[in-house]
């Protein structure tokens, strides 16, 4: 007879290591969220893999009681692959920062989307470096004032969940590293879905850029910055709820518009539609005060995964050529004999 499957917990997935982030640093949250979801995913613990590369968020698998690497700088993601393709069977976490995964390794991060294998890629994004001391990142905002751009910053920031969409990731979300109620089956979800995983997650650095994202985490002005995403389900928001989403055909932008002024009723509040790309691209260039910012799944458009692809092709190639044989490989094609 089989012994009973012991049932995990948030301590079994803490490690015996001293965590050491700044005091309110959002990581904090984010741990534990991660470390309660992990007992419900169903899989044992020994095929759990967490793969960082450096940076604040890349102390991450030091803090997880599972199997993990710390690897060198934006390479998490190819690291990531490796692990994936050597063994399918694991359950592979990568998680970077805003500066670790779009500055050094936004070549990385680009084409394990593209590729779509089979990960969750979590990008904690708190628009600053905060492991060097406060210089300013692919995501700070313009004016963003920092040991590197002391008279505020002059670049364009970089919109992650932009960037991800437009490389061909298949799974893409946001979420607030404080809001465990939202982000959990925002993490789920990720969990599922079977390839590429791509979260943002809003987090706060409360030494170098504290309060940057306080416009949508104050639960007084959350309801009026904050846009909630639910497939099929229309876009509203507002401590009413009554204000929403509206798609101008004419000009193709969105506008925000109260329900019962204007004519507008909720038959004209556009219907997030989790499968379309263009409305994914779309809701991700939202951003405050002119619009709520939108939480939760933008997009979510399965497909077969890299790494499926290439041991379904191994199989057939095998299947074809029949049982291999190194020395005539050796000797085939350009060879001579000296």
């Amino acid at each position: 007879m089989n012994a009973p499957v012991q049932k995990l917990t948030l301590k079994d997935f803490s490690s015996d290591q001293e965590v050491r982030w700044c005091p309110g640093c959002g990581d904090y949250a984010i741990l534990k969220t991660i470390q309660r979801l992990m007992p419900d995913l169903a899989v044992p613990k020994e095929n759990m893999v967490f793969i960082s590369g450096i940076g604040c968020s890349s102390r991450f698998p030091y803090y997880m009681n599972t199997y993990g690497f710390h690897t060198i700088h934006g390479r998490a993601p190819a690291i990531a692959s490796g692990v994936k393709l050597a063994n399918p069977d694991l359950d592979v976490w990568v998680i970077t920062g805003d500066g670790d995964g779009l500055s050094i390794g936004g070549n990385h991060l680009m084409h394990v989307l593209r590729r779509n294998v089979d990960m969750q890629v979590l990008l904690f994004n708190n628009e600053i470096y905060g492991l060097t001391k406060g210089q300013y990142s692919p995501t700070s905002r313009v004016g963003t004032q920092s040991p590197s751009t002391p008279n505020g910053s002059v670049d364009l920031p970089l919109r992650p969940c932009t960037f991800a969409i437009g490389a061909g990731a298949r799974f893409v979300a946001r979420s607030i590293d404080t809001e465990t109620k939202q982000m959990t089956p925002v993490l789920m979800r990720a969990h599922e879905h079977k390839g590429a995983s791509f979260v943002e997650i809003y987090q706060n650095c409360p030494v170098y850029n504290d309060g940057i994202f306080d416009y949508i985490k104050d639960r007084k002005t959350a309801a009026e910055t904050r846009l909630l995403l639910e497939h099929g389900k229309a876009l509203t928001f507002g401590a009413n709820n009554d204000k929403g989403i509206f798609l101008d055909s004419r000009k193709l932008r969105f506008e925000v518009v109260t329900i019962g002024e204007n004519g507008i009723t909720e038959d004209d509040i556009l219907v997030h539609d989790e499968t379309n790309k263009v409305l994914a691209q779309m809701l991700a260039e939202l951003q405050g005060p002119e619009f709520p910012e939108p939480v939760g799944v933008l997009y979510c458009n399965p497909a077969e995964s890299y790494e499926a692809d290439v041991y379904a092709q191994r199989d057939q190639v095998r299947a074809q050529s029949g049982k291999p044989d190194v020395n005539a490989l050796l000797r085939s094609g350009h060879t001579w004999t000296v």
